[in-house]
């Protein structure tokens, strides 16, 4: 559960109870498997993203997101 765009992970901390009893918990961030159609390359590509990251692959487009994947060292 990694975004390949952001590179946001797990975060991890404290389950603290009423009585201050603490466990170790972590929190998931929202990554979903998206689908997009990349002209350029002529076919679709799947990425993993955080839903940050989808609306900044809205914003920038899916061109640029590939360059800076690609950039990054991500396979697509």
């Amino acid at each position: 559960m990694r975004c390949q765009l952001t590179g946001r992970e797990p975060g991890f901390g404290n389950r603290v109870s009423h009585s201050q009893r603490k466990t170790r918990r972590r929190w998931n961030p929202n990554v979903q498997r998206k689908r997009y159609w990349v002209p350029s390359l002529n076919r679709f590509v799947t990425l993993t993203l955080s839903t940050k990251a989808i609306k900044t692959v809205d914003r920038i487009g899916i061109e640029a997101a590939v360059a800076k994947l690609r950039q990054l060292g991500e396979k697509v």
